[in-house]
């Protein structure tokens, strides 16, 4: 039986449907440079920048080629990661976040956020369920990755478990990316076909333009780039609940989300 790892509790606020990620310092270091990057809660690419917890993940790991870390960190430290490369290449951080739940006290906020990620008619589902329109609870968690450049910045992200991810199959530092960024959205073993992918484009003077395309039957997305950017997408699956969940923390919705970041060099 999947232990259950609760975080906290909030109250449905713009922040809980806001979004999370992993943000590098620098998207490119040198071969003996570290990787520091901060854990971010917030929207339109800009937020809270949080600590060093080692109660709020999961898991919180680095990958080089062949190569598996756990990230270490002292903790309530700031960036969150900080540690020395794997190997040159492209190196690739994951974070997943312990299980947190949000009350919603009327409908319209949550019909807002079930609007802007996508997520169809969940009306009529909640209704079949006999669930009420108001003091219901969604669970969610996290699932970030970000892509680092080390060195050459050669190699290739991969699938790293994560119940659900988002998988580059271009790399953004080595490959030619004039018809733009291939990334694949899987939940479980199964691919998202046909999702919403919200992608957020951060100009180096910080000005953000956000956008959606959507995953075609193999569940890839095709991200036009520009040189000297950086880039967040973001992909979010609701579900019912397990049994266990649901009793762990009377949560009658849950939610997934996926994202990942990553710069274009100049």
């Amino acid at each position: 039986m999947r232990a259950l790892v609760l975080a906290f509790s909030v109250l449905a606020t713009p922040l809980a449907a806001h979004e999370f990620w992993l943000e590098p310092l620098a998207y490119q270091v040198a071969a003996d440079g570290r990787l520091e990057a901060e854990i971010v809660n917030g929207q339109y690419f800009e937020g809270a920048k949080l600590s060093y917890l080692p109660q709020r993940f999961v898991r919180f790991e680095h990958y080089a080629g062949i190569r598996r870390a756990d990230v270490e960190g002292r903790l309530g430290s700031t960036p969150a990661l900080n540690a020395p490369a794997l190997s040159a290449g492209l190196n690739v951080v994951i974070y997943q976040s312990s299980i947190a739940t949000v009350t919603y006290d009327d409908w319209e906020s949550f019909q807002r956020f079930v609007d802007h990620k996508d997520f169809g008619d969940v009306r009529s589902r909640h209704d079949a369920r006999a669930l009420p329109d108001a003091g219901f609870r969604e669970a969610y968690g996290r699932f970030a990755k970000t892509l680092i450049n080390v060195g050459d910045g050669v190699g290739r992200d991969l699938r790293t478990g994560l119940e659900t991810e988002i998988v580059a199959l271009t790399n953004p530092y080595t490959d030619d990316l004039t018809d733009g960024m291939r990334v694949q959205v899987f939940y479980g073993d199964d691919v998202r076909a046909d999702k919403q992918l919200e992608i957020f484009d951060k100009a180096p003077d910080d000005t953000v333009v956000i956008t959606t395309t959507r995953t075609d039957s193999d569940g890839i997305a095709v991200v036009p780039v520009i040189a000297g950017h950086s880039y967040m997408l973001d992909a979010v699956v609701l579900r019912e609940p397990s049994a266990e969940l649901a009793a762990g923390t009377e949560a009658v919705w849950e939610t997934l989300w996926a994202n990942l970041t990553f710069g274009v060099p100049d």
